[in-house]
This record gives structure tokens, C-alpha cells and sequence, in this order.
């Protein structure tokens, strides 16, 4: 999916100046809702969300900035030395776990990638919206204005926030656009505030905030908090992030199914354990999924990243996404035991009408639905491939993850 198009979803249904943090929360989930009942693109509900996390970062506000942005050099050592060694494991697992540092809440690692690992992060004083539309909320969300202030009447404002750990080496800090640089426990840091919508045309909002910090030499772990309220998190609040991430046992990330086929020269990008893949499974991390990988036709950058693949522009293309998920959040779906593909011809998008086109199989006890999907970007996948994919998956027992197979092993043939 373009960036464009991800913009577009989030930003078509209201005015673009109305959009506040709860409308393109509520959108994303909304575009998810849809995807799972055929309206949308199949790779709207694992990539709307992102455009609201990072595609576009720019000046930090006067009163934030410490020092004009310079570029870092690649490779120069961290200001302090970490205070445990961290691993270098093999793509697809974990090296950190959840912890606490004041109001905010770093969960344990639900995303892994080629070359990065991803964790939501939740706040005392806000409330996140990190669950699926149910089909009665989608028709009764209302005027966007007034359902804000209802929101706002009823206290805590919203927060869609996550912390990005990258392999040494992944994340290139002078790739964040007029971003500040600052210390914070001794360590090398930038700081921005991002613009209304994501869009480099409007002006930045204060409660849109990009905070990144080296947590060892060339590597860096960043959180993207995009906030209902201006003043909180604040930068000093995200900083407090930075002495509390610790390296942990890798742990590879394990999935609840097994791939038979894939068609040539496509490759594994990312995953989500008890979430669909990617920046989608973080937006809908308590929506009971239960695991989903993306694919491209060749891999993708590991180098140069200012945020993770579905943010950047191009940084998904001619991929497609196995999602695994409860049959009750799929409004279509086949008989048990069968395998059907779907076409919604002539669906609206930024370059005239699209096809959308996707798969599913039903699980005999008819309680787990396996969706492939592609992603609109440049996609080449015909019907006939994504129907293959499909019947070649193998599902495990979803309740125990003891059936389960770690990433790196279930995501090729």
C-alpha cells in the first residue's frame, strides 16, 4: 500500500483539519472492521493505522529543541557504555521485555522484523484504543466532533504509542528531518514533534512525538507517541524510557502456523505473536488475533530506517500478509474446512478503482479463519497464487502456544 492510499484512509472521512488523535485511531480500527468484512484493501487492516506512527517527522518545537540536529556518524560509539552486553540474534526474535518507567507502560514485544522489534506502550493517564471496531460501534460512531467531546468530557484522552528496538545499525538518526539532538542518561538522542495528520504540508502538533535514543553502540530504539493531549506524554516523560530498556534472553518469536508454499522469490518481512503482522497487529494488539506475517518479493532495506516498513514511503511493495484470527472477528468467511477467495472489483483509490482480492480458509471446528491478502503496492500476485498460499498453511493448536513454531523456521517451506 502506498503511502498515499494509507493517508487517505485514515484522512477521507471527516474534514482534514478535524482530524484529532481519537478520529484516525477510530479510523484505523474502523478500516480493520472492514477489511474483515470485504470492504476495504486486504492490507488496509495491517498498514492504515501506520501513517499515524512516523512517515513524516519534522521540526521539533522552539521550546523542545536543545541543539540544532547534526548528523550522527554511522557507527560512532554510544556516550556510555550499556550496562549489559546486547545480543546480535538471528532475524524474528525477541530481545527485551516489557517494563515500567513512571506513567508509562512498555508491553513485552509482540512485532519482530528483518530488522527491528516493536512493543506497545500504554499510559496511566490515557486511554488506548488498541481493539478491532465491533460492527455496531462502526455504525454508530456518529459525527466525529461531537464524539470527541464526548471523549474529552469523559476524561482521559487517547494515546497510540509503541517503542521500536532496531539491530545495530538499522536506524539512521539523521534521517529524522530538522529533529533536535539531545542527552538523556548519558546517551545520544533526537526528539521531534510530528505534523497533524503526518502530513509535511501542515503544521506540527505537540501531542505528536517522536523520541530516539542510542541504547547501544549503532543502535537505537525509538517511541512514537501520537497523543490526544499536547502536554503529555512530554519528551521528558518519553526519555524516562531510556534506562529501563534491558537486554533479555532472545527468545525467538513463534507463530501459530506453518507456510507449504510460497511462490518465487518472495521473503519473509515481519510478524506478529498474538497480533497480525507489523504496525496493524500493534494498533490492534488486544483484538484476540493470533499471529500473521508479511512477505515482499525481495527483502527490504535493513539499513537507513527512520520508522518501521509500513511508515516509510515504499516501504512495503508487492508483498502480502497471512493473518490468522478468530473466525468471530471475520464477517466473511468460508465453510469449515474450505478455502475461498473474495474479489470487491472496482473498490475507490488514489489512482482510479481497485480489485481487491484475498483468501481465506475456515478451520474445521470453524473457530480460526487464515486470510492471505495482498498489499496494493505494485502487487503482481495473481488469484491463483494467493489461493495456493492458503491451502498450504498449516494451523496449529492457537490456544497452546507449546504447538506453536518459531518464526524463522514456519515462515519458509
Amino acid at each position: 500500500m502506498r503511502l498515499h492510499d494509507l493517508v487517505d484512509a485514515v484522512t477521507g472521512d471527516e474534514p482534514p483539519m478535524s482530524r484529532t488523535v481519537d478520529d484516525i485511531i477510530t479510523a484505523g480500527r474502523r478500516a480493520q472492521r472492514r477489511r474483515r468484512a470485504g470492504f476495504a484493501s486486504a492490507g488496509a487492516a495491517g498498514l492504515v493505522v501506520a501513517v499515524v506512527a512516523g512517515a513524516f517527522v519534522v521540526p521539533a518545537l522552539g521550546a523542545q529543541q536543545s541543539s540544532p540536529a547534526a548528523p550522527f556518524v554511522a557507527g560512532a560509539a554510544a556516550s556510555e557504555p550499556a550496562g549489559a552486553e546486547w545480543p546480535d540474534p538471528a532475524s524474528f526474535t525477541f530481545t527485551f521485555t516489557g517494563y515500567d518507567a513512571g506513567t508509562l507502560h512498555v508491553q513485552d514485544p509482540i512485532v519482530a522484523s528483518t530488522a527491528y522489534q516493536i512493543a506497545p506502550v500504554y499510559s496511566d493517564g490515557h486511554t488506548s484504543n488498541d481493539k478491532p471496531m465491533t460492527a455496531q460501534e462502526v455504525e454508530e460512531q456518529g459525527d466525529a466532533f461531537e464524539r470527541n467531546r464526548k471523549k474529552a468530557a469523559a476524561g482521559k484522552p487517547s494515546l497510540w504509542a509503541y517503542l521500536t528496538v532496531y539491530r545495530p545499525g538499522a536506524f539512521d538518526p539523521a534521517g529524522i528531518k530538522d529533529g533536535a539532538n539531545v542527552t538523556v542518561a548519558g546517551r545520544r538522542a533526537v526528539q521531534a514533534t510530528l505534523p497533524v495528520g503526518l502530513d509535511p504540508q501542515r503544521p506540527v502538533d505537540g501531542g505528536n512525538k517522536l523520541f530516539a535514543w542510542e541504547y547501544a553502540d549503532n543502535a537505537w530504539a525509538a517511541v512514537t507517541s501520537y497523543s490526544g493531549d499536547k502536554a503529555t506524554p512530554s519528551f521528558e516523560e518519553l526519555g524516562g524510557l531510556v534506562e529501563g530498556l534491558k537486554p533479555s534472553r532472545p527468545t525467538p518469536a513463534l507463530v501459530p502456523f506453518t507456510v507449504g508454499y510460497l511462490p518465487d522469490g518472495y521473503v519473509p518481512l515481519q510478524i506478529g505473536t498474538h497480533a497480525t503482522a507489523g504496525l496493524g497487529g500493534i494498533a490492534a494488539t488486544r483484538g484476540g488475533d493470533y499471529g500473521g506475517a508479511t512477505y515482499t518479493r525481495s527483502a527490504a532495506p535493513t539499513t537507513g530506517l527512520t520508522a518501521p516498513y509500513e511508515a516509510s514511503e515504499g516501504g512495503i511493495k508487492d508483498g502480502f500478509h497471512i493473518s490468522v484470527i478468530p473466525s468471530s472477528s471475520a464477517n466473511q468467511t468460508p465453510e469449515p474446512g474450505v478455502t475461498k477467495c473474495y474479489d470487491v472489483p472496482d473498490r475507490p483509490g488514489w489512482d482510479g478503482p481497485q480489485v481487491d482480492i484475498w483468501c481465506q480458509f475456515r478451520s474445521a471446528d470453524g473457530a480460526v479463519v487464515v486470510e492471505v491478502s495482498p498489499d496494493s503496492a505494485g502487487n503482481t500476485l495473481p488469484r491463483v497464487e494467493l489461493e495456493k498460499i492458503a491451502k498450504g498453511i498449516t494451523v496449529a493448536d492457537v490456544e497452546d502456544e507449546s504447538t506453536w513454531t518459531p518464526a524463522a523456521t514456519a515462515l519458509r517451506p
